[in-house]
């Protein structure tokens, strides 16, 4: 459990919004957008603020170093989830995405990248979002989930999802591409693969049900064996809870799993033994945060750089 893992970063950054609310623009094709009728839009806000704050403490505690920002502009509604804009990855790189709509566009903030500069070994940024104007989107990694071990890049195919500019990104960061398709019961394909699929050191939380070509199915969970990862299943119902939405991190203590509340409390008794043989389970409490069809893992960017 102490082990160290290229899967599992020990630092993230989050952005602690001021501003929050489930965006309009992204409602058409993110099925796990919720609306309140209860609460005002300024509660709403306020309540998205303390979870993200209270987030932050709790990894915190666990001996995640977190580097915080804050967000006080009014025009970007899910600047909560800044997974989709950037990655980092060992050696020094940082990939910056183009993103499907609009205004997750002004999420972008070179103060997060003038931090990972000054505080991190970064050799080059590739920056592509000048597909943006040709209609090619890779919502960086919510469009993937990256096996940073065997060096698989697997993502389903959707709006935020276009496999030219995925095929870009593997044949610049050393990743094999494996794009396949999902559908919810609906038929409605998954909008970011990172709400079907986790990718831990010794395990894997994935929605099988959900991948529509069997053959591919088979393939994506022979891979996982062939790696000596358990595979754990997810059912609709689990992924429609977020279980798939979940971070391993590197605490001080061992390896942890950051995963909401509501997504720990729909696995089963055996999912959760088989997570416990290698991470810490750690939930985190954001039923606010999860209005706007993300979960724990989209509000994570993890660090993959050395520090300076």
């Amino acid at each position: 459990m102490d082990r160290r893992s290229a899967q599992a970063p020990a630092s993230v950054i989050m952005i602690r919004p001021h501003h929050f609310s489930p965006n309009e623009q992204t409602a058409k094709d993110n099925a796990f957008q919720q609306i309140d009728g209860i609460r005002s839009s300024e509660e709403i806000a306020r309540d998205a603020y303390t979870e993200a704050t209270l987030a932050a403490e709790k990894l915190e505690q666990k001996g995640i170093k977190v580097h915080i920002f804050e967000d006080e502009g009014t025009e970007t509604p899910d600047s909560v989830f800044p997974n989709n804009w950037f990655s980092t990855h060992p050696g020094g790189h940082v990939a910056i995405y183009p993103m499907f709509p609009e205004n997750r566009r002004l999420e972008r903030r070179y103060d997060v990248i003038e931090m990972l500069k000054r505080e991190y070994r970064v050799q080059d940024i590739i920056d592509y979002s000048g597909l943006e104007p040709d209609g090619l989107f890779l919502e960086g990694t919510g469009a993937m989930v990256l096996d940073h071990i065997d060096r698989v890049a697997y993502a389903v195919r959707s709006n935020r999802t276009d496999p030219v500019a995925l095929e870009r990104f593997c044949t610049h960061f050393n990743y094999e591409p494996m794009v396949f398709d999902a559908l919810d019961e609906n038929g409605k394909a998954i909008y970011h693969t990172n709400v079907l699929m986790c990718i831990a050191t010794d395990f894997v939380m994935i929605g099988l049900d959900l991948i529509t070509d069997p053959p591919r199915r088979k393939e994506i969970v022979e891979r996982f064996e062939n790696s000596g990862r358990a595979v754990i299943s997810l059912s609709n119902e689990q992924i429609a809870k977020f279980a798939g939405n979940a971070l391993e991190l590197q605490g001080s203590k061992g390896r942890i799993l950051a995963l909401s509340s509501v997504a720990l409390g729909a696995l089963d008794k055996d999912q959760i033994a088989i997570i416990e043989k290698s991470s810490k389970l750690v939930p985190i409490d954001i039923p606010t945060i999860e209005l706007a069809g993300g979960s724990v893992r989209c509000m994570l960017a993890g660090i993959h750089l050395l520090p300076r």
